[in-house]
């Protein structure tokens, strides 16, 4: 990053917060009762509000058993997730709303259990302003647990991941997806351990990742999963994007950070506003933040619409570009061409083939084996049959003996593999074949199939996608 570019928070403050952010729309987003209200009058999606806990007395009256078994507590005037709890019933739903309210249990997001007792207790205290930003008397609201979406599993073992936009005159300028670990208790919170992974604003797909604590570092994988973390693509991006410089145009600030998660079943839903974003999602994008303020001050921004196209315009980064230099893998597409080389190297022949990450391993038609030189190698194996009354166990044990009788007679055999179907069990031989995709050597251990009536006579499955990110998007 330029030194220039990066955005510190004295010039926060003086340059976007106090000249954009009248005290009355902040006064809006320090509370956050008064903010759901606000961006349900404009139809923003929010998460369903069960009960609003303003004194003791309203705690006394409140009827627990109306309560769904999972919610969230949050304290009003929180400050940086504190106080947040998120829970689940810690048995099965019947059994939990058959016991005595006294009896009930829950999981928080950080894998505690908690007692009524205990969440009593913790009501009470955001009631006494533990939380509060000044350490006055709160109020604390219950709201609907939101869900993960499916296309985080593998990105967190526990916790609701969300997406922070800053928003600066209608339009959104930077972006990152914060994602909760098991050093940060399920909270999507990067000073208490949560990662920060930048996202391009044009297309919604992650690239960079930093970590905070213990200390700050750039990272490539999740440290509780393992999963890569560039190239993921963030599902209903536009109408997040939209989302965000809507509740712009509600809240009346000028300068916003909006946090929204996306929900299983209702999709993308803002879960706050922020008048003081913090600063941590420039060392997750790599890029300093000033500059793109700068970049958009004062624009005439017509609509909702035309401040996200400005955005894709102006900060639509070269995504693909970015995700290959950091993961050192090339990005390619759903189909590719593949090129198959003789032995000296030189282009024997060339087809289109399928990527499919949801293969194990590569396979090609026998007619295209055939056109590769494998003919007899195929008739060798089709001149062999298993009995179809063999159970599994049998079948694979014979199949092997078969390979490995075979494959003394031709070398490139590597096995033979049987397929159970309606026709009785067919044997299919498995191959070591060197092709050529996207410019990189691939060593493959390959099966030969019937492949005849399908679009491709090749596909290729993860084993050998190791050195490549694949965005199905890509032409």
């Amino acid at each position: 990053m330029i030194r220039s570019d990066i955005l510190g928070m004295n010039e926060r403050n003086l340059s976007f917060v106090r000249p954009y952010n009248k005290k009355r729309a902040i006064k809006l987003a320090d509370n956050k009762l008064a903010t759901k209200e606000l961006l349900a009058k404009t139809g923003i999606s929010t998460p369903k509000l069960y009960g609003v806990i303003r004194s003791v007395k309203d705690w006394a009256d409140f009827d627990g058993k109306k309560l769904p078994a999972n919610f969230v507590i949050k304290p009003n005037r929180g400050f940086g997730g504190e106080g947040i709890l998120i829970l689940r019933r810690s048995v099965k739903k019947e059994k939990f709303l058959k016991l005595p309210l006294a009896k009930r249990q829950w999981i928080t997001g950080g894998g505690d259990i908690l007692t009524y007792e205990q969440l009593q207790s913790h009501i009470l205290d955001i009631l006494d302003g533990s939380f509060s930003l000044q350490g006055l008397p709160d109020t604390a609201f219950i709201e609907r647990r939101l869900t993960t979406h499916p296309i985080f599993q593998g990105y967190t073992k526990k916790g609701i991941p969300d997406i922070r936009i800053i928003v600066f005159n209608k339009v959104p300028v930077m972006a990152m997806l914060r994602l909760p670990t098991e050093r940060s208790r399920g909270r999507a919170n990067i000073a208490q351990g949560a990662l920060g992974v930048g996202l391009d604003v044009g297309t919604g797909v992650t690239t960079t990742a930093m970590v905070k604590i213990p200390r700050r570092k750039m990272i490539e994988e999740h440290p509780d999963t393992g999963q890569e973390l560039a190239g993921l693509e963030i599902p209903d991006w536009d109408r997040i994007l939209e989302m965000s410089v809507e509740a712009q145009v509600a809240s009346g600030l000028g300068f916003l950070g909006v946090d929204v998660a996306i929900d299983k079943r209702y999709g993308p839903e803002i879960l706050e506003l922020n008048a003081r974003s913090g600063l941590d999602i420039q060392v997750a994008n790599l890029e300093g933040l000033a500059a793109r303020l700068k970049r958009v001050k004062g624009l005439k921004v017509k609509s909702v619409v035309h401040g996200v196209q400005i955005a894709r315009d102006l900060f639509g980064g070269d995504v693909e570009r970015r995700v290959e230099k950091i993961s050192n893998r090339e990005v390619i597409s759903g189909v590719e061409k593949v090129k198959f080389l003789d032995a000296a190297g030189k282009k024997k022949l060339e087809v289109l083939a399928k990527i499919d990450t949801g293969a194990d391993s590569t396979s090609i038609d026998v007619g295209l084996a055939r056109k590769l030189g494998y003919g007899k190698l195929i008739d060798l194996v089709g001149k062999n049959e298993l009995d179809s009354e063999l159970t599994d166990k049998e079948a694979e044990k014979e199949s092997r003996k078969l390979g490995n009788r075979l494959s003394e007679q031709d070398k490139r055999i590597e096995k033979v593999a049987y397929v159970r179907s309606s026709h009785g069990l067919t044997l299919r031989p498995c191959i070591r074949l060197t092709f050529n995709l996207s410019g990189v050597k691939v060593n493959s251990r390959t099966n030969i199939t019937d492949r005849g009536l399908l679009k491709y006579q090749m596909i290729i499955g993860k084993r050998d996608l190791k050195e490549f990110l694949v965005d199905v998007g890509k032409k």
